[in-house]
């Protein structure tokens, strides 16, 4: 039986020679490690290596920490990668963010090379190298466009109540407006604006039917200025008003239940 590879660690950094101890020691445990000096190449060495265990800073030109980790959750080849950052951005909302958007620890510098170290070892543990058996499917040879739009749209998803301008989504997934417009022309049908006021009547729906929240509580947590602006938007879509389609899905829940 042939020897067990040693785990192999991707650090995606803008300033590599701040790290240098830090891959010494890494490559001195054993480890095999690749460096990345922006966030767009290292997601595509991450989608070409599927290495064990990846560090990522933050603040980086091209595709910063944050763009590059919602990118690497969305693609199924990369998903199951634990990422580490590693930055110098310490403020609590981007410790956060970083969290949220899967990183599953996150290291302040300048940081101890042990340190590091001890955190790698133990999210390795953590985390069982699985990528060796993910299927090959379809799935699993996404597109760019087609990651970049998943990563859009789960972030309009997340963020439906109060949307950043189309120029901060689409950096956010690593790409520009126009770009991402024309991601969603092509495989959703439609545009961004369009798609999220459908994604805000949709979830508008489902609050009706699944909640008692009042309509000016649904209205803001989907992003409507007012009740008013939803009941017309609503109104519109459905031809018959938020009010009217509570009481109507109630009646069905109701007959179906007798």
């Amino acid at each position: 039986m042939p020897a067990q590879a040693s785990p192999h660690i991707l650090v995606i950094d803008d300033s590599p020679e701040e790290l240098r101890n830090l891959q010494q020691l890494l490559r001195g445990e054993g480890y095999r490690v690749t460096l990345a000096t922006d966030g767009r190449q290292g997601f595509q060495r991450a989608m070409a290596l599927q290495p064990e265990l990846i560090l990522l800073d933050v603040r980086m030109p091209v595709l910063d920490g944050f763009a590059t980790c919602r990118l690497l959750k969305e693609a199924p080849r990369t998903q199951h990668i634990p990422v580490i950052f590693l930055s110098s951005a310490g403020a609590l909302e981007e410790r956060l963010e970083g969290l949220t958007h899967g990183g599953v620890d996150y290291v302040l510098k300048p940081s101890h090379p042990d340190e590091v170290l001890a955190r790698v070892r133990i999210h390795l543990r953590l985390a069982p190298r699985t990528h060796a058996e993910a299927p090959a499917d379809a799935e699993s040879f996404l597109s760019h466009d087609e990651i970049t739009l998943r990563a859009a749209v789960r972030l309009i998803r997340e963020q439906l109540a109060a949307l950043p301008p189309l120029e901060d989504i689409a950096r956010k997934v690593g790409t520009h407006d126009k770009r991402l417009s024309a991601i969603f022309r092509q495989h959703m049908g439609t545009t961004v604006f369009a798609w999220i006021r459908e994604e805000r009547l949709r979830k508008g729906r489902e609050l009706l039917m699944e909640t008692s929240l009042g309509l000016q509580d649904i209205a803001e947590s989907v992003g409507f200025r007012s009740s008013c602006n939803f009941i017309t938007a609503f109104r519109e879509r459905m031809g018959v008003t938020p009010s009217q389609f509570r009481k109507a899905s109630h009646s069905d829940e109701l007959a179906t239940s007798e």
